[in-house]
């Protein structure tokens, strides 16, 4: 009887092959940029022609002799790793081989080269088996150009599966755009059809090309951290973090769309390492609003796993939890304000929206009291702020060295004691215990669920036996709980208190009460915004003061001379 399971011919062993690694228009240019990127590419130029099923991408890397193009689309053919060791040593983008013989497969191939050690290039195109079957010599400048045209060609019907053109640019834009968030020092061109489509300028950081995908956000409204990390394991070399934030005050997103995570170059998907940027800008934004973040890390290769997903898109990744809690440190870092960072803040353009979403008047029950605090540290050089005056009974007029603010004392306040209960959410006994009625029985487990202690009193009566600490000498005390019995978890029920707590707009302050609210506020963890999402202070830089007044102009011209 003839064996039903046989070998495959390796015609479509290869074709197979060739399916997993080029499935659409985008894994083409994803593989080809890639490769441009490891050969040290500094300009490229991806040219499109989707109708005509073609793909160019230029680069000025270090381009190939003519013994490399000679081998470059064979089979599992790669500069980049030798060994099964150096599969934990990557540290380029394409490592497996496979992208030219793929493309060899489904496509007419052609590789122009010129290495900067030689006087002229070559052109050589390639047939199905990734062997040269055309080659000359061709003047081009150092570097690579791959010509793909004729894709899927041979395998019509995986046209007819992709999604519409429209599509599958949006999805070489979303490529191009990881790479440039990763690789800042790029300049790229994109044409579609010989029409310039769109184009990135390169950055010293990342900081400079977010603003060029985001048109709505300046480069202010953004906050960029590098720092070296020593790994648990000293056996692994330093990492470093990168941190771009989009500044809670200024920029926040409708959807969780612009949460992106890097590791050495490459965009990945990590649910983890995504929540782990999420939560830290927990009580920092609006409610139903998401943070805008680029994190890349630069790890030691020993620590990563590639080999998890096809597209390389998703990785194992050693002592996660341990990068996850530096991570959250340097978005806490990012998140604090610095005389670096504050004197470009304002713009005119912005002091409409600012004041547009400035905190109504409130009403509150009861002012607090804002005791200067000795021995407030400083220790991380914060701008120095000098109350001047109220304005409203509601905005503190505070100068710095670069022009002032006027900050929004209930809010600022409430940031203070929210940060002081998250440290410590401390309960006392009350005597005679606070007697509630006709609470629900949903009521009456989320005052257990935020550590209450409650029992019943009698039919329908129920006895509050502890209550915060910052509510113990408040006349409207029972008001409070039962607002905190509403629902909500443990951070809902401390940002209740604190807005309950702290100082009502209103209230006259002395200059000693306001600079004592200022030293305080301005050393909160998350100083930029309450903890419902307000922006606390509005900026009015000098620079901006000085175009307003026009004191830029020369003496000449503001005389009309």
């Amino acid at each position: 009887m003839k064996p039903t399971i046989q070998h495959l011919p390796p015609e479509v062993i290869n074709i197979i092959a060739a399916g997993e690694v080029i499935d659409s228009l985008a894994s083409v240019v994803r593989e080809l940029v890639e490769n441009a990127i490891d050969a040290g590419g500094t300009r490229l130029t991806l040219s499109l022609f989707p109708d005509l099923w073609r793909v160019r991408v230029a680069d000025n890397g270090r381009g190939m002799d003519l013994t490399n193009l000679h081998f470059c689309a064979k089979p599992h053919s790669t500069s980049k790793i030798h060994t099964s060791e150096d599969l934990w040593k990557i540290t380029s983008l394409g490592f497996r081989g496979e992208a030219l013989h793929s493309l060899a497969q489904l496509s007419e191939l052609e590789i122009c080269s010129r290495s900067p050690l030689e006087e002229a290039g070559w052109r050589i195109k390639y047939d199905r088996d990734g062997k040269p079957i055309e080659e000359e010599i061709t003047a081009i400048a150092p570097g690579t150009i791959v010509t793909v045209a004729n894709l899927f060609g041979s395998i019509p019907v995986r046209r007819q599966g992709l999604p519409p053109k429209s599509q599958q640019l949006k999805e070489v834009q979303e490529i191009i755009q990881n790479l440039a968030l990763c690789h800042p020092q790029i300049a790229w061109q994109i044409w579609q059809d010989e029409t310039l489509w769109f184009r990135i300028f390169p950055g010293a950081t990342v900081r400079e090309i977010i603003p060029q995908f985001l048109k709505r956000i300046h480069i202010s409204d953004l906050q960029y951290l590098s720092k070296e990390i020593s790994p648990e394991n000293t056996a692994f070399s330093p990492a470093k973090i990168e941190v771009a934030i989009g500044l809670p005050d200024r920029c926040h997103r409708r959807r969780l769309d612009w949460v992106k995570v890097a590791v050495n170059g490459r965009f990945i998907r990590s649910p983890q390492l995504e929540q782990t940027i999420v939560s830290s800008f927990s009580k920092t934004l609006p409610r139903d609003r998401y943070p805008l973040c680029f994190l890349h890390l630069t790890l030691d290769p020993r620590q990563i796993d590639w080999n998890r997903h096809p597209a390389k898109t998703e990785i194992y990744l050693h002592d996660l939890d341990f990068w996850r809690e530096r991570i959250g440190e340097a978005i806490a870092e990012s998140l604090r304000m610095s005389p670096t960072d504050l004197g470009t803040t304002a713009n005119n353009r912005r002091i409409g929206k600012l004041l547009k979403v400035a905190e109504e008047k409130g009403s509150y029950n009861l002012a607090r009291q804002i005791e200067p605090q000795a021995n407030i540290k400083n220790e991380i050089g914060l701008l120095a702020l000098r109350a001047v005056a109220q304005v409203n009974k509601m905005y503190i007029v505070a100068e710095h060295e670069h022009g002032l603010w006027l900050v929004e004392q209930h809010i600022a306040h409430e940031r203070i004691l929210y940060e002081q209960l998250q440290d410590a959410w401390e309960f006392i006994s009350v005597e005679p215990p606070i007697v509630l009625s006709q609470l629900t029985t949903s009521q009456v487990e989320q005052v257990r669920r935020i550590g209450l202690e409650i029992e019943s009193f009698g039919e329908d009566m129920w006895a509050i036996r502890t209550i915060p600490e910052m509510l113990a000498e408040r006349s409207d005390r029972v008001d409070a709980i039962l607002e905190l019995s509403w629902g909500g978890d443990i951070r809902e029920a401390q940002v209740a208190t604190a807005c309950r707590s702290a100082i009502r707009n209103g209230t006259i302050l002395s200059v000693p009460e306001m600079q004592a609210l200022l030293d305080r506020w301005k050393n909160t963890r998350n100083p930029r915004t309450c903890p419902h999402g307000r922006p606390i202070y509005l900026s009015l830089e000098e620079t901006a003061l000085s175009r307003f007044f026009r004191r830029h102009w020369v003496i000449g011209k503001s005389h009309g001379i």
